[in-house]
């Protein structure tokens, strides 16, 4: 995806989940639900975390310097797993906190009408906010399925909205039942038993996020496939003897580092060894776009 649509889809959420998470602190208030309050600790951060994905796609965009010769793309794959910390040790945290006080003393709620008024109009923010990262991403995954989609991606902004998104809409549907089963049944220790289930709802989005963005941030290989499409390219070359090994590292998003290592034949002269690696370094950069920097080792497959 390019940036400017993840930059819309984030502002998109930032907006409707600063609106909600104004509204669900006033309902919590006025009625003392705790699964209310969870929500709206979930929305606060959910807010703030678009905040730190912004930052973190501005930061990335920074040209390379003398200090970091291979550019800041990094960043934005550092603040989202800031995300994920954040996901977890406060939202989970204190929506399980809130979830356990509740259970122990439990009450009923007061003006129950206002939590109804704010859920459906959360829904409705919440659910348009979805819609746009599901298609967004549903357009940049092409033929893989969610779980390999979010595998292969290199873009934690593809997926961090998302999974922020679903599990809000998950978060407003547990929300509503606790509050429903509070109000018509009387059972008080529903409420903060739907904060607890929102809590650990929080806890898995934040563990599969962190997972997902370690592997980015240490320093993941391209897709195999483009691996292997590099490896095939070279070889065809006719100056060349076999391909040792590929290299590969994402320093960002659209930015690739590659390797190379490869045996040319004994009988080339230097000129026409300079004059393979630029035809080489020209043909991945121009069937890989995301190959920004190309090396080519010369190296025998026997010291490879």
């Amino acid at each position: 995806m390019a940036a400017g649509a993840s930059k819309v889809v984030i502002y998109a959420a930032l907006v409707g989940n600063a609106l909600i998470a104004i509204t669900k602190f006033v309902a919590a208030t006025l009625t003392g639900s705790s699964a209310m309050m969870s929500e709206g600790i979930h929305s606060l951060i959910d807010t703030g975390n678009q905040v730190l994905l912004l930052y973190g796609l501005r930061r990335a965009a920074k040209p390379a310097d003398a200090r970091f010769p291979f550019g800041h793309g990094k960043e934005i794959y550092f603040w989202s797993f800031v995300v994920a910390i954040l996901i977890f040790a406060v939202g989970a945290g204190v929506s399980l906190f809130e979830g356990f006080r509740h259970l122990q003393h439990p009450e009923p709620m007061e003006q129950v009408v206002v939590n109804y008024l704010v859920l459906g109009f959360a829904v409705l923010f919440e659910g348009t906010s979805w819609a746009l990262a599901l298609r967004a991403f549903t357009r940049a995954k092409g033929k893989w399925g969610l779980v390999d989609a979010v595998k292969r991606s290199k873009d934690p902004s593809l997926f961090v909205v998302l999974f922020e998104d679903s599990a809000a809409m998950l978060g407003l549907l547990l929300a509503l039942l606790g509050v429903l089963c509070s109000h018509l049944l009387d059972w008080y220790w529903a409420d903060g038993l739907a904060s607890i289930l929102i809590g650990l709802i929080l806890g898995g989005t934040a563990a599969w996020l962190a997972y997902e963005t370690k592997g980015l941030l240490i320093g993941e290989a391209a897709n195999p496939e483009d691996v292997e499409g590099m490896r095939r390219l070279v070889q065809a070359f006719p100056e060349v003897t076999r391909v040792n090994e590929v290299l590969t590292m994402h320093m960002g998003p659209d930015f690739v580092l590659a390797n190379l290592s490869v045996d040319f034949r004994d009988q080339l002269r230097g000129e026409e060894l300079e004059q393979a690696v630029a035809r080489m370094d020209a043909a991945i950069k121009e069937l890989y776009p995301a190959v920004q920097r190309v090396f080519i080792e010369a190296e025998s497959w026997l010291r490879a």
